[in-house]
Parts: structure tokens; C-alpha cells; sequence
């Protein structure tokens, strides 16, 4: 057996022979490091479950290490070589590009359920290009690429594996070498999914036809998708095929942020006792801070946590206020969240476009300033690979008791935005931000309503999952105030790749 599995406890340990097993019987053998064809099996579904902390995202990292080594080929979504008998495959998935991103920072080549849903058409000319950087074919003689460019994609290639990457390095966009999006029709065999909690029964689905062998990585503490009621994809699956990991890691590290979320599992807690155990953290570690205001700063870049949408809303409109925005357009730097695609079914290969640039439902998304055409928008997509996007946009700014939101500009069909200056712990999970704001007033109103969810009251999910949101700072904020900012909005503190692969979405 490779040298994996003796860095697993013993609990991530079962889990991986679980794993071992179930791919053993599907040609992969992880022990032997080798690959046989595919057999057509029925599909078959693991569940690895564990609060935040015991090591999913490790255990996820050393199958696919393994995988990998055992010569299984990993698929982006960016392109896909010529079909071959004994290929085996695996993809890495979250539910939005945000989740993806954490993944890509450890190291995981993980893209979003939608990427790879929907693959990309690649022009037969520049295909050549593809193939010679993955390996399945001579370098090739381009008109209009000189062989610098084309040594500038293959370095590039070496580093970052991003096929659309190399090409931006050799000088070319998006449009010039993908000439259109198709739903994925032939199978793939091998799908690991990160933050599992957050599927809808309609991606589960979609999800089991495309993958034989499909292991969802969930957190059963987190709160249910909306319309689930309270029940998670892998809380519905047969006992054996549920794997828990009990053992929390990272408390190890003595990480108070976790200390305070596997608290909440305590049944006596109430909410009083909870506050008081924030406070006496914030006193002696300065990851914790019992907040008296919300920083307004902070909030360009990682939104303020609310349970309520009239807070939301409220805490939206203070944010522009103190900015001094003007109600007819948006600042550049101001933070947005798609809201999904206001496109009529005769623009499917429109929506395509979109959502295979990371313009999915819950995506957060940075002004940049206007496109070059009436109604377009340049917008940097948060967690993105390539985050430089100019799209047709229709931005809605929500008001405190008005019905209907404003709309300081729009294109007349699109990506819909709402802002992203706050949000509800519901459209956070799955995303995490180095410094999380939590607005304590609405826990306190879920507690005083009594509400209770799969079991355990509202109030300490909703914390559970707003709090494991912090990487590194956790602010409990417990007043209705917001400070001054330090500086006007700026984008200069977001990172430009290498190579800028600026995608521009035609005009419809």
C-alpha cells in the first residue's frame, strides 16, 4: 500500500479502506496503484459525515492523491482530451466556486457541480493546442501564435494545469478558442463532493447519472438546503453507506472558533450561557471578539452573517450610506451575490456561457465598474480560477420596506444580482472568509422563538454554521451599529492571475 493511510486516525483510516473498496470493485485499486477498464455498475453512493474540524477535507486530499497516483485522470471542466477505453476518471465538486476555491488552496483541483455539468466547445484549431498540453499530441503550428506564445502556455500549463489559463497566456481570451457549452452526456466514474449539505435532491440526481461511483464529504450539523425540509442527501441514504468521522482535529491546534461550534452540541446550552462563553474567549484570545459594532470594512469582503432578510436588508442599506453611494449606481468594490439568470429558454447556450464563467446562483462577485456596453458590468468573481468576467447584469438594490427593489441600472436580460454586503447564514454555508461578522441579535430572536431543526434548536445551527464560516477572526457582533470606514471602496487588494483571461459575454 502507498504511505496514505498510516496519516490517518483511526476513524479517517476506516474510511478510506471504505473508499479503497468501493473503487477496488470498480477497476481503481488505491494498494496496488493501478487502473483497469470500466465496469458498468449501478450507481453507488458514500457518505463521509463530521462536524467542522475532523478532517474531511484532509481524508479528501488523500484519496485524491491516491486516485492520482494510481493513474486515475482528474477532470477540471476546463477540457476534456480525446475518449480512450482505459481511462479512468474523477472529479472534485462543490456546490459554488467559493467552496471550490478552499479546496484549490489545499492543494484539491476541485470546480463547481455546474463546470462540470456543462463542458466547453473548444474550436478544432485551438483544440490542437489543448492536446499538446495534456499530452495527446504533437506541438502544433497555429497561424497567428508565434513559438514564444506558445512556450509561454506550455510553462504556464506546467504550473497551474488550466488549459483556458495557458491560452491567456499565449495571448488569446475565452472567446476565441471556446465557441459554445453542452450538457455533459457521457459518464464519468468517479465523483468526490465537498460540502454534501448543501445539495437539493435535483442535483443529487443530475449528480448519480453522470457518476457510478459518487462519495459526498458533509457536515449533518449545517442547516438543510430551503426547500429540503430539514433533511440532507446523505441523511437519506442506507446506514452502511454512512461513514462519521468523531474525532475533531483541528481542536487540537486549540482553535477557539471550533471550541465555541462543538459547544453548541452541549443540549443545556442556552443561548445566555452561549454569549457568556463568547465573552470570556474574546478575553484571552484575539481570534474572538465580542463586537459592539459591525466593522464597516470589513464587510466589502466578507458579508455580515444575519438570520433575518429585514436585517439584511437593513444592514445593506447603512453600508451604502456610510460609503456615500449614490442610489443610480454602484461604487466600484461593492460586493454582490448572483441571484441566478433572468434569460428565456430560447438563450440556453447564453445561460450556458454564463454559469460555465461562475455566474451560478449564490456566486460573490465584485463590482468593478461598467462594460463597455450599455447594461454590461466588469465583475470579479470571487473563488473563481478566472475571475475577470464582463456580463450583462441586472443589479437590484432591496430597501427597507419597499416591496419591489431598486434597480440602478440594467441590461435587459442576464445575471441578477443582489448585493452581497450581508447575508443569510443559509446563502453562506459552503463559503469562508479569513474574518466572519456575526449579527448576535438575530440568534437571539431565533433562541426566543424556540424554533427547533432535525432535532436541535434553530439558534444553535444557525451559529453552528455562521460561526465555522471563520478561518482565522470571529466577530460577534451584539449591537445594531455600524462604524465609520477607514478608506473609500477600492479594488486593489484583488489578485489578477498571471495570465488575464478577461471573458466577454456577447450582447443578446
Amino acid at each position: 500500500m502507498n504511505d496514505i493511510t498510516p496519516q490517518l486516525s483511526e476513524d479517517q483510516a476506516e474510511a478510506f479502506d471504505n473508499v479503497t473498496e468501493l473503487l477496488r470493485s470498480s477497476g481503481i485499486d488505491l494498494e496496488e496503484g493501478t487502473t483497469q477498464p470500466s465496469m458498468t455498475i449501478n450507481p453507488r453512493v458514500l457518505a463521509i459525515t463530521g462536524k467542522a474540524g475532523s478532517g474531511k477535507t484532509l481524508l479528501l486530499a488523500q484519496l485524491y492523491r491516491a486516485m492520482e497516483e494510481a493513474g486515475v485522470d482528474v477532470i477540471s471542466g476546463d477540457y476534456e482530451g480525446r475518449k480512450r477505453k482505459d481511462r479512468r476518471t474523477l472529479a472534485i465538486l462543490a456546490p459554488t466556486n467559493k467552496a471550490a476555491s478552499v479546496l484549490r488552496m489545499r492543494g484539491v483541483p476541485a470546480t463547481t457541480i455546474h463546470r462540470i455539468l456543462y463542458t466547453p466547445v473548444y474550436d478544432p484549431e485551438y483544440e490542437r493546442i489543448a492536446e499538446w498540453l495534456t499530452g495527446q499530441g504533437e506541438r502544433p503550428d497555429v497561424e497567428g501564435l508565434t513559438d514564444v506564445a506558445l512556450d509561454r502556455a506550455h510553462a504556464f500549463y506546467q504550473t497551474n494545469k488550466s488549459i483556458p489559463g495557458a491560452m491567456a497566456a499565449a495571448g488569446l481570451r475565452g472567446s476565441d478558442f471556446i465557441t459554445g457549452w453542452k450538457r455533459r452526456e457521457e459518464e464519468l466514474d468517479v465523483g468526490m463532493i465537498d460540502e454534501a449539505s448543501m445539495l437539493d435532491d435535483k442535483q443529487f440526481e443530475d449528480l448519480k447519472e453522470i457518476f457510478p461511483n459518487l462519495i459526498l464529504f458533509g457536515d449533518p450539523a449545517q442547516l438543510a438546503p430551503v426547500k429540503q425540509s430539514g433533511a440532507m442527501v446523505f441523511e437519506k441514504l442506507p446506514e452502511p453507506a454512512v461513514l462519521n468521522l468523531e474525532r475533531i482535529h483541528r481542536q487540537e491546534a486549540t482553535n477557539p472558533i471550533l471550541d465555541l461550534a462543538h459547544a453548541l452540541a452541549d443540549p443545556q446550552l442556552s443561548f445566555e450561557d452561549f454569549e457568556r462563553m463568547i465573552e470570556g474567549f474574546s478575553r484571552k484570545d484575539e481570534r474572538v471578539v465580542m463586537g459592539q459594532r459591525v466593522e464597516v470594512d470589513l464587510m466589502a469582503r466578507s458579508p455580515v452573517l444575519v438570520w433575518r432578510n429585514a436585517t439584511r436588508i437593513r444592514l445593506i442599506n447603512a453600508f451604502r450610506r456610510v460609503y456615500d453611494a449614490p442610489e443610480d449606481m454602484l461604487l466600484e468594490g461593492e460586493p454582490l451575490i448572483c441571484d441566478g439568470l433572468e434569460l428565456p429558454l430560447k438563450h440556453r447556450k447564453k445561460r450556458l456561457d454564463l454559469e460555465a464563467r461562475g455566474l451560478i446562483k449564490g456566486a460573490q462577485v465584485i463590482y468593478l465598474g461598467p462594460g463597455r456596453k450599455p447594461g454590461f458590468s466588469r465583475l470579479h468573481v470571487v473563488g473563481a480560477e478566472d475571475p475577470q468576467v464582463s456580463a450583462a447584469s441586472i443589479v437590484k438594490i432591496e430597501m427597507p420596506d419597499e416591496e419591489e427593489p431598486f434597480i440602478p441600472f440594467a441590461a435587459r436580460m442576464g445575471a441578477a444580482f443582489l448585493h452581497g454586503a450581508a447575508v443569510t447564514i443559509h446563502k453562506a454555508q459552503g463559503s469562508q472568509w479569513e474574518n466572519v461578522q456575526v449579527f448576535a441579535p438575530d440568534l437571539y430572536a431565533a433562541s426566543r422563538m424556540g424554533r427547533v431543526e432535525a432535532g436541535q434548536p434553530l439558534w444553535k445551527r444557525l451559529a453552528y454554521v455562521a460561526i465555522t464560516r471563520a478561518e482565522e477572526r470571529l466577530f460577534w457582533v451584539v449591537r445594531n451599529r455600524l462604524s465609520k470606514p477607514s478608506a473609500p471602496l477600492s479594488t486593489s487588494d484583488l489578485i489578477v492571475p498571471k495570465a488575464k483571461l478577461q471573458l466577454e459575454v456577447e450582447e443578446i
